[in-house]
C-alpha cells in the first residue's frame, strides 16, 4: 500500500533570489489555485493572492511576473506546528 501525503509544500522561487513556502492540503487544491491565478491571462505586474494555509484568511501578495519557478514537495508526516 502506498503512502498518501498529508499536505504539499509549494516552494515559490521568486526573482531576485527570494524563496517563499506555502502549504496546500491536496495536490488538487494547488492545481485549482494555480490554474485560476497563475495560469490565468493577466499582466505580469498584476498582484496574485497566495493563500497561507496555516493562517486562516491571510494571503501573501506577489506580482505574477515575480514567480520564476515552483517546487512541489509532498509532506508525509504530521504538521510540526
Amino acid at each position: 500500500m502506498s503512502r498518501q501525503p498529508s499536505r504539499y509544500a509549494i516552494h515559490l522561487i521568486l526573482s531576485g533570489g527570494h524563496r517563499e513556502s506555502v502549504h496546500f492540503d491536496s495536490l488538487e487544491a494547488f492545481q485549482n489555485w494555480y490554474a485560476g491565478v497563475l495560469n490565468a491571462a493577466q499582466p505580469p505586474e498584476a498582484f496574485v493572492n497566495v493563500p497561507i494555509s496555516q493562517l486562516e484568511g491571510e494571503y501573501l501578495l506577489l506580482r505574477a511576473g515575480s514567480i520564476i519557478g515552483l517546487r512541489i514537495e509532498p509532506i508525509f508526516a504530521a504538521q510540526d506546528d
